[in-house]
């Protein structure tokens, strides 16, 4: 299975409690945020199917992929696994990242060192869940989905990238979806080698995902109950 996209070196304990600051106070905006069709495929709320022209909820019936973006819920989960970088770093394999994990391209026009205000962070957070969202749209074609599976999906996307999830790079999860075999998806959900080397957060978070495709449960599991 292929890996993802790594991230830089865990920084220092004091740099982490900042992190942490950063990414709650970035959880209250991410909440307004509206991504494409946000508003309306929140979790727990209804999705207007055109097409039959009444209210359908994916929490309780599969839809297609492109009724669907995605939910509240997993915009707070997205920001507890990626946290929040206010500074251009570069990350293990050499490229510039910032934000909420937003690989920086060029006509971003940032360099390493650079603070990015807010603003900007949520507008590539924005963007950058766009492109997963029509991703996942693209990977599963006609096979109809819950939102949480959507959801699951997604982070999947934004984790390693298009490319690690196309027919080449993962076969079985391709072969599941053009079966409509959503067991066998939610088996190739777990994508936790960085280096060579199996790196626990990437563990917990494919944890993490199978739990929301499977049961809707976006909690986190490195919180003790």
């Amino acid at each position: 299975m292929s890996e993802r996209r790594r991230r830089g070196p865990q920084p220092p304990i004091k740099k982490r409690r900042t992190k942490r600051k950063a990414a709650m106070a970035l959880s209250a905006s991410v909440m307004a945020m509206n991504t494409g069709m946000a508003d309306s495929a929140s979790f727990g709320q209804p999705v207007i199917d055109t097409d039959i022209t009444e209210t359908v909820d994916p929490t309780q019936t599969r839809v297609m992929a492109h009724k669907l973006s995605v939910s509240q819920s997993f915009k707070q989960a997205l920001v507890e696994e990626e946290g929040v970088r206010e500074v251009v770093y570069r990350d293990v394999a050499g490229y510039p990242t910032v934000g909420v994990g937003h690989l920086v391209l060029p006509e971003d026009g940032l360099y390493v060192g650079q603070r990015v205000s807010y603003a900007r962070i949520l507008d590539f957070l924005e963007r950058d869940l766009a492109k997963a969202e029509a991703a996942v749209q693209r990977l599963v074609g006609d096979l109809k989905l819950y939102q949480h599976e959507f959801d699951a999906l997604v982070d999947l996307v934004y984790n390693v990238g298009e490319g690690n999830v196309s027919s080449e790079e993962s076969p079985q999860l391709n072969a599941a979806i053009a079966a409509g075999d959503y067991d066998a998806i939610a088996d190739e959900l777990d994508y936790r080698h960085a280096g060579g080397k199996v790196a626990k957060g990437l563990a917990i978070r494919s944890e993490r995902r199978a739990q929301i495709f499977m049961d809707a449960s976006y909690d986190n599991p490195r919180v003790q109950t």
